[in-house]
């Protein structure tokens, strides 16, 4: 069958679909996307809340890019995006501050130096932690670079940074504010040689630089976005789809998914459709039911052991438009907050300050309310004056993410029933839940597609 005279239905408008849609318009094939809800975007979208009286765009969670994700970069340049209007890209950092202001550690890697000689180099000058601290973590990352970032057995990334001597103060310090923010996994739970697959992408290849190399891009670099998440991710892409050919459908959720002939019918409240192909990028749950009326494609891994979820709280403070914190994006520890950041810097909301706290905790057995009253006084104790927050707003992610735990058996992207695929951050196996897992993961459903379709033809 010729690209042409394909018609593949792509169920889920969150990055995965997004990225499934594009790349299969790309390279010829005929694409309608179904998206149950009004908003494309998926985890990575724009909310607004009313206060005051005033209607405020709100991210629903504070979402990192790091310089290493390659493929969500290349796919958003081509759908328009311009990186400097659209990302701060900061060179990676990590300061974290006590509850009391004092500075607990502080990492800040070389500045013109690529990976990882830049952050080896960040590790030898780190005043935070004593000479044999340094020698460790310098050991360990020159013996993961040794040997490829892989590992011959997954365990709990705990476990394996006790069996490389790394000390609790590196540990708490460094590694498992990484591993949260990577992951989304306490570090007890996480697997290792998924953090591994992160590591060696962002600490393990060098940058690349312009002419005058003055400003070199490393991977490590974190990409913080200056605009809503739907003006950066959703809408270009959406455009992108549009001006290719193909077809969105918002409100239109699907209900029934069946083998007809050689192709599906999908089923929807305006009726049926009926396609040579189809992508389910829609959350693991979902794609399960709508594969159960398919006899033999199952999820016979997750049937057995399901995949157990993680939250990411954000709780938003709104100051006065004039404050402002030291920098765009600080970590704290020994607190329930881990990150805060400066969206008055960083986006031009002025005075609104975000805070990130991954994975499960003590956290989510306070109610919003006393929550948010908690990150603010933890805020005022580690910054300086520090005036009362007008308003907040938290915003909670249930199962914002799949707990990524050693050997986890997670579905390939080509399922045991021809023409179907999955997409979707838990279908890439080498990568954590992310936007670029879900994007890597849309793509290579795409191109499995266009495999397929060019044997069969």
């Amino acid at each position: 069958m010729k690209p042409k005279d394909a018609h593949v239905a792509v169920v889920g408008g969150g990055c995965a679909g997004l990225s499934a849609a594009a790349t299969l318009l790309e390279q010829g094939f005929n694409v309608t996307l179904f998206e149950a809800s009004a908003q494309l975007g998926g985890r990575a979208r724009t909310v607004f809340v009313k206060k005051n009286n005033v209607l405020h765009s709100l991210d629903n969670g504070q979402h990192i890019v790091l310089g290493a994700y390659h493929e969500t970069l290349a796919l958003l340049k081509k759908a328009g995006v311009d990186e400097e209007k659209a990302w701060l890209r900061v060179r990676l950092q990590i300061k974290l501050l006590k509850g009391n202001g004092q500075v607990a550690f502080f990492l800040k890697p070389a500045r013109y130096l690529p990976s990882p000689l830049n952050i080896l180099l960040g590790l030898i000058t780190c005043q935070a932690l004593c000479i044999s601290e340094r020698i460790l973590a310098v050991k360990f990352l020159i013996h993961l670079k040794k040997n490829h970032f892989k590992i011959t057995a997954d365990i709990d990334l705990a476990s394996y940074l006790q069996q490389q001597k790394q000390t609790t103060k590196l540990i708490d310090m460094l590694w498992e504010p990484l591993c949260l923010a990577a992951l989304n996994t306490p570090i007890a739970s996480a697997s290792t040689q998924i953090f591994l697959n992160v590591l060696k992408d962002s600490f393990a290849s060098n940058g690349f630089a312009n002419k005058s190399r003055i400003r070199q891009k490393n991977n490590s670099d974190f990409l913080l976005p200056r605009l809503d998440l739907s003006h950066i991710i959703a809408k270009p892409l959406a455009d992108y789809i549009s001006k290719q050919g193909g077809t969105i459908q918002c409100n239109t959720m699907v209900n029934k998914l069946t083998v007809e002939g050689n192709g599906f019918g999908l089923t929807t409240q305006k009726g049926t459709q009926f396609f040579s192909h189809v992508v389910l990028a829609t959350p693991a749950l979902s794609a399960q039911k709508l594969m159960a009326s398919i006899p033999h494609t199952q999820y016979n891994s997750q049937e057995k052991k399901p995949l157990d979820y993680q939250p990411i709280y954000t709780i938003y403070l709104q100051y006065p438009p004039e404050f402002t914190l030291p920098d765009v994006m600080t970590g704290l520890t020994g607190t329930l907050s881990q990150w805060v950041f400066d969206r008055g810097q960083l986006c031009n909301q002025n005075g609104l300050v975000g805070v990130i706290i991954s994975a499960a905790g003590a956290h989510q057995l306070l109610d919003h309310n006393t929550l948010a009253l908690t990150v603010a006084k933890e805020i005022n104790g580690a910054f300086k004056n520090v005036p009362q927050p007008l308003w907040h707003q938290v915003i909670a992610e249930k199962r914002a993410t799949f707990l990524c735990a050693p050997n986890l058996e997670r579905p390939t992207h080509k399922t045991q029933q021809q023409g179907l695929y999955l997409a979707g951050d838990y279908t890439h196996a080498t990568y954590p839940a992310t936007i670029e897992g879900a994007v890597r993961s849309g793509i290579a459903c795409a191109h499995l597609i266009a495999h397929d379709a060019n044997v069969d033809g």
